[in-house]
């Protein structure tokens, strides 16, 4: 066991190391440009910054928790339609649709009882989310249509019907740009200092409930079977395309529940165009995590606190905040590179490699023969 959990554990483990020391070259190399002279100083002054912006103090730590919280659970939104053998790439779209489902409830009730408020809305993120990822289901297990495709598509609605529902009708006559009103009494109660919300709770309780579903409930392991073999599934009697939609719901539930509370928790409003890339880091995430919810409490760990002390590096070490974006992408291309990095490494244990791989094999599967 501890030899398996070595061998799955190491790869991860390496791709941030290896990604650390990548940007540390691109940063000497680029020193010149920051102190106009080559510094290799430079790195360590980075992440030292990067470090204390994340762990450094109370606050610092509450804010890696704060930007931890919505990938985790985007992340596992991501990591549950693995284990179904599924790439929900849509969690970006539905993170955003549970996100103005929040809005607008939450707009509704804002001059109202928090107790009615804040239930109200997270569960209208909730279900809109959950809705959000019926749909790709429904088509791969009714159609055949691919779930990378239709969740595309969908991420893209999910943008447009934003830009048109927020700079129309529900957008807040006293605001200066196109935004919905405030949240109000919806908001999230805060549980530790400035923006230490709620929320941080209902993600870490969210990873024990996955894991349960996944490893301990027979539900989770027809969703695991169904993901290593479906025909193997349908011949035991399983239902694979009941699994395909329930999985997908459960992934727009998660992802939606991440927008719900980023927008209840932090912004109080969704504007016009929202920009945020938790629905694509929650791929790396998932990835790193290895699909597991515990990684991916950790990666998402690892990925908020670099957020959360890119600020601090860009201030003490004059690093532009893009390279967390520079070392998340290396982290992701080292990761896909698994079988060169074992060995270059000589890391053995085929067993537990050929588990670890199954992610990165769902993302390169080619259009299946459905469910």
């Amino acid at each position: 066991m501890i030899e398996k959990a070595r061998s799955v554990l190491l790869v991860p483990v390496l791709a941030i190391l290896l990604a650390l020391v990548v940007g540390a070259v691109i940063m000497f190399l680029s020193s010149p440009l920051i102190v106009d002279e080559f510094d290799i100083w430079l790195p360590f002054e980075a992440y030292a910054a990067l470090i204390k912006g994340s762990l450094g103090s109370a606050n610092a730590i509450i804010q890696t928790l704060v930007e931890a919280t919505p990938l985790v659970l985007a992340g596992l939104a991501v990591g549950v339609g693995f284990k179904a053998g599924l790439f929900n790439i849509g969690a970006q779209g539905q993170f955003l649709m549970g996100g103005l489902a929040a809005a607008i409830v939450g707009g509704a009730l804002a001059t109202g009882s928090p107790w009615v408020a804040v239930p109200a809305a997270v569960l209208a993120a909730i279900a809109v989310g959950a809705l959000y990822g019926f749909i790709p289901g429904a088509l791969k297990a009714f159609t055949g249509a691919h779930e990378v495709v239709t969740t595309i598509m969908l991420n893209y609605i999910a943008i447009f019907i934003i830009a048109y529902v927020v700079a129309g009708p529900l957008r807040d006559p006293a605001a200066t740009f196109a935004r919905s009103v405030d949240v109000g009494a919806a908001s999230l109660p805060l549980l530790f200092g400035r923006n230490g919300h709620i929320g941080i709770l209902i993600a870490a309780l969210a990873v024990p409930a996955t894991w349960w579903l996944l490893y301990r409930s027979t539900l989770g392991f027809e969703i695991r079977t169904v993901g290593a073999n479906p025909d193997a599934a349908r011949y035991a009697g399983m239902r694979p395309r009941f699994l395909t939609v329930f999985t997908m719901s459960l992934a727009g539930l998660l992802a939606g529940l991440a927008g719900g509370i980023q927008i209840l928790g932090l912004s109080g409003f969704m504007p016009a165009s929202y920009s945020t890339t938790v629905g694509f880091d929650a791929i790396a995430v998932a990835l790193l995590g290895r699909a597991h919810p515990v990684g991916i409490l950790f990666a998402a760990l690892l990925f908020g606190a670099m957020r959360a002390g890119s600020g601090l590096m860009q201030i003490e070490a004059g690093i532009p905040v893009q390279m967390v974006d520079v070392l998340q992408g290396t982290i992701l291309f080292f990761l896909a590179a698994e079988i060169v990095i074992r060995r270059w490494f000589r890391i053995r244990g085929a067993g537990a490699a050929g588990e670890a791989k199954a992610e990165t094999a769902t993302i390169s599967r080619s259009y299946g023969s459905g469910a």
